[in-house]
């Protein structure tokens, strides 16, 4: 059963979907990235049989969980148990940053996002003229990468190299990386090359604070590897994050170095707070000024 945002509920049976159980949980992520859900109510004849497979598939999703309880509980008044669609359910996970969260964050990124793109404004101007100098056009590096609910979005970026790889197989910057011109290697060292992602941030593709954004086929590739990695979309990826200033900047070129930024990024997602958002900002601005992991 699944709650859209109005909240009214409707049931759709597998057969509806597909008679594999798998195509229709396929089916339920589909619909619930697309944003028609914001709730899932699970109710099973026998949750014992089809349950697992379900939850692996909604623990990395923008949705709260619930799982309804057996018929013969129902008439069993429970403390703490929810009641959507006046069925008593038991609460497996929430919608991060939901009510007045998403408010708090969604000004939070307008008001101090607009601010910072005035004061960055003239900045921004002499980085650009300076990469049509020595670089010539674009100016701006553009590219695919995943952000809210596991969707696309194009990531801007002020352009760093010779070449612009936006596509099924894109290396990672690394130590030394050849493609990288002397301006863009002094626009990385200092993350002067991320102030157009205010753009992404005002738009609302990005937030100020929040999971760093990769590269599609890098997503593809550590969700492949890595169980639990699509979490980190629960909410909108930042142009700063707690794992950033915790030392995990640049390179993830190891699985266990990806593993130990997502404990940082689900972390940040389960205790966000307005101070929370704030101490990261701060403390953005003085790792910069000696971070060695930017390259």
């Amino acid at each position: 059963m699944l709650l859209d945002p109005l909240g009214l509920a409707r049931l759709i049976e597998a057969h509806d979907l597909d008679p594999r159980p798998e195509a229709a949980i396929d089916r339920l992520v589909k619909t619930i990235r697309a944003g028609k859900v914001s709730e899932v109510l699970i109710a099973l004849d026998d949750p014992a049989d089809a349950i697992g497979p379900l939850l692996a598939a909604l623990k990395s999703e923008a949705v709260t969980v619930r799982l309804a309880l057996p018929t013969s509980l129902r008439p069993v008044p429970v403390l703490g148990f929810e009641r959507p669609a006046g069925i008593p359910a038991l609460s497996l996970s929430e919608v991060p940053l939901s009510g007045w969260s998403s408010v708090v964050k969604r000004l939070e990124d307008l008001l101090l996002g607009a601010a910072l793109l005035v004061i960055a404004a003239p900045m921004m101007a002499l980085i650009a003229l300076a990469i049509l100098v020595t670089m010539g056009r674009p100016v701006l590096f553009r590219q695919q990468r995943h952000g809210f609910n596991n969707n696309t979005f194009a990531v801007y970026k002020f352009r760093t190299m010779t070449a612009n790889d936006d596509g099924p197989v894109v290396p990672q910057a690394r130590r030394g990386d050849p493609r990288i011109t002397p301006l863009g290697r002094i626009l990385r060292r200092t993350s002067l090359d991320e102030l157009p992602q205010l753009v992404n941030v005002l738009r609302g593709d990005m937030s100020l604070v929040g999971p760093r954004p990769h590269a599609v086929s890098h997503n593809t590739q550590h969700a492949a590897s890595i169980d639990g990695y699509l979490g980190r979309h629960r909410v909108k990826p930042g142009i700063t994050g707690w794992a950033q200033i915790n030392g995990l900047r640049g390179e993830t070129d190891t699985p266990d170095k990806m593993r130990r930024r997502l404990e940082y990024d689900l972390y940040y997602i389960d205790n966000w707070s307005l101070l929370f958002d704030l101490r990261i900002m701060a403390q953005t601005i003085t790792i910069l000024l000696g971070d060695r992991n930017a390259y």
